[in-house]
């Protein structure tokens, strides 16, 4: 199997990719196409003293910067390693792709590139949380940040043939995020989203609140981008406040530096639970192919397991059983 990796995208890039890359091919049964500027792949490869035969090079001229306009900069630059990388999927040359790189520039590109799955308006970006009661799945987190109410009910139809056959949840349980559990709660917007997925053939529970994100009240949370994204990150900041907060307070005194020792072994099982690093990256839902994001930040480790999810998502054939439910 080969993963066509995004070697420009990220705040860390390119070493941090290879790095990962690196990591990846030596752990899992996958080749790497590494896309980007090759003489500085290349040399980064030989600082790292690679010779193996896993890792080809695929050089593209142009980066797509964090802060540029998606839908421009993907026209602009077709020969971008983002841009790239995805044409190497479309055309048979890598079964998956992952970028670290501008989210916006990526769902563009691969909503131009792969084109969608039939029946679907927009795609959307599916998160795996841990929750109190296992895990959950959020959909979306950034793709689509003014979608239509027939574009949430969308995601809820892929998000259910996702649980169903990847998350092993018989009937998974769909709430819709809102500021209230009332029905009548919400924009206008919301409502009409919430009449649609009441309708439908899912296992609709009404709506769920912000409180609700990790309680696991449901096994798939809908959203838009916009709200999604925003809940995402404010997640990430409290993990690693609480994490900054525990230590501060454990290191103030003997009798807490003391009790850390002991307390080491629990501590590190929790920040690994709750460590985006080890989830690796986000599927894309509604594109025709096998396309992972990543957190910007992505350290090695994320990149390694962002792989692993694309090799993952390739082997369990995620669009199929989207098809077969869209129908």
């Amino acid at each position: 199997m080969k993963i066509a990796v995004d070697a420009m995208g990220g705040d860390y890039a390119p070493k941090v990719v290879i790095d990962g890359a690196l990591d990846a091919v030596k752990e899992y049964d996958v080749e790497v196409v590494l896309v980007g500027d090759q003489p500085e792949i290349e040399a980064l490869l030989k600082k790292a003293k690679y010779a193996g035969n896993k890792i080809s090079v695929y050089h593209t001229s142009e980066v797509i910067q964090m802060c540029e306009s998606a839908a421009t900069s993907v026209r602009r630059k077709r020969n971008s390693s983002i841009v790239v990388g995805l044409s190497l999927v479309k055309e048979g040359k890598a079964d998956a792709f992952f970028s670290a790189g501008n989210t916006g520039a990526v769902v563009c590109a691969a909503t131009l590139e792969l084109r969608l799955l039939p029946g679907i308006e927009r795609p959307g970006i599916g998160i795996v949380t841990p929750t109190l009661k296992g895990i959950s799945l959020i959909i979306d987190v950034g793709a689509n940040i003014d979608p239509k109410p027939s574009q949430l009910l969308q995601y809820g139809i892929m998000a259910d043939a996702y649980c169903k056959n990847i998350l092993n949840k018989a009937n998974p349980s769909v709430g819709l995020l809102n500021i209230g559990e009332e029905e009548k709660k919400g924009t206008g917007f919301i409502r009409e989203a919430y009449e649609l997925l009441e309708t439908s053939k899912l296992n609709f529970i009404g709506n769920v609140e912000g409180k609700d994100l990790f309680k696991g009240k449901c096994d798939i949370i809908v959203c838009d981008g916009f709200v999604g994204n925003v809940a995402l990150k404010v997640s990430e900041s409290a993990v690693e406040a609480m994490q900054t907060f525990l230590k501060r307070h454990l290191l103030s005194n003997i009798w807490g530096k003391i009790g850390l020792i002991f307390m080491m072994p629990s501590l590190k099982r929790f920040k690994k639970e709750l460590d985006y690093a080890e989830y690796g990256g986000a599927l894309l839902l509604g594109v025709n192919g096998v396309v992972i994001i990543g957190h910007g930040r992505s350290n090695k480790r994320a990149i390694k397991n962002a792989i692993r999810v694309a090799k993952e998502e390739v082997e369990r054939q995620v669009n199929s059983k989207i098809l077969e439910q869209l129908k």
